[in-house]
């Protein structure tokens, strides 16, 4: 993913108008989101339809026929092509590459947009994109295939949402007044789904719809790292962004493990762990409080207006 998605934003950004930037990034994530949504129920159909060896094997052709696409397809770039406002013609030594984390990592603005991006995707990639199946099946009892299809309404409220976002914060100019509708309804929404106990199908898939519509304000960040920092640095600082959105899943997804293990009774249903409603509830505060960091960090942050920074 990490390939994948920031060298998309990369062929973007030079390939396509500096004020096109985040609705492009969103349509992008909106595509992400849809393999996201494949690889929920319907993943889970063709394994116990062909068997995971032969779904891995589709999965494989597919990726090699998009190599070659990617590969044949789009233009090559000039060593002269202008990129944000900015030469891209210069040979880049390894100390020019260390020059430039150093300057991205001592940017204030570069950790702000990063723990926003951790903040606003740790309720995808942890809650969605796995807890969220086992808490729906054995809490509100539904079928694990009822509850992938539930958890893969909050990735298709996220594949909507985030080409909304990026065009609305083109279209008026400004980053953060996204960001901060888009965090506080997320933090409202999430609040319901943990602390309602709504079990009615309808109002707990259009919840998780709303939520992951929510949270996908956080493609926003994404123009605003490369606007916050030099355009010589800007792939950087979105790499820098993309590692902590990445990283949310993987801190967040152990992180409420242990907090679930730390609250087991000891009750085992075929061999696996039994946890309780209030053990969940807990270990999702975590994810609540994720959150509240990334709406304290929209505060911290400097508006860009989507004009790219002028330093060197």
């Amino acid at each position: 993913m990490a390939f994948g998605f920031v060298g998309t934003l990369t062929i973007l950004g030079y390939w396509f108008a500096p004020n096109r930037f985040a609705t492009l990034a969103g349509v992008l994530q909106a595509v992400g989101m849809c393999g996201a949504m494949l690889g929920q129920a319907p993943l889970r159909f063709s394994v116990e339809q062909v068997g995971w060896r032969s779904t891995m094997m589709g999965l494989a052709v597919i990726a090699i026929v998009l190599s070659l696409l990617l590969f044949f397809i789009i233009p090559k770039r000039s060593t002269n092509t202008k990129v944000a406002g900015s030469e891209r013609g210069t040979k880049t030594t390894g100390y020019g590459v260390l020059s430039g984390l150093k300057k991205v990592c001592v940017n204030p603005q570069s950790w702000y947009c990063s723990l926003i991006g951790f903040g606003l995707t740790a309720t995808m990639l942890a809650f969605a994109g796995l807890w969220s199946v086992p808490w729906l099946s054995s809490q509100m009892g539904f079928s694990k295939t009822e509850a992938a299809a539930i958890a893969s309404l909050f990735f298709l409220g996220w594949g909507v949402g985030s080409p909304l976002a990026g065009w609305l914060s083109d279209f008026i100019g400004k980053r953060k007044p996204v960001l901060y509708i888009g965090c506080i309804l997320n933090i409202l929404f999430f609040s319901i789904i943990i602390y309602g106990n709504l079990a009615e199908t309808f109002f707990l898939g259009t919840l998780f719809f709303l939520c992951g519509a929510s949270g996908s304000v956080m493609i926003v960040c994404f123009s605003m790292a490369k606007e916050l920092n030099s355009p010589t640095h800007s792939v950087t600082a979105i790499g820098l962004l993309n590692m902590f959105v990445v990283g949310s899943g993987a801190v967040m997804q152990p992180l409420i493990g242990w907090l679930l293990d730390g609250q087991w009774s000891g009750e085992m249903i075929n061999g696996a762990r039994l946890y309780g409603a209030s053990a969940f509830t807990t270990a999702f505060t975590a994810l609540l409080f994720c959150n509240v960091l990334a709406l304290f960090c929209i505060i911290k942050l400097n508006e860009t207006y989507c004009q790219q920074r002028k330093l060197s």
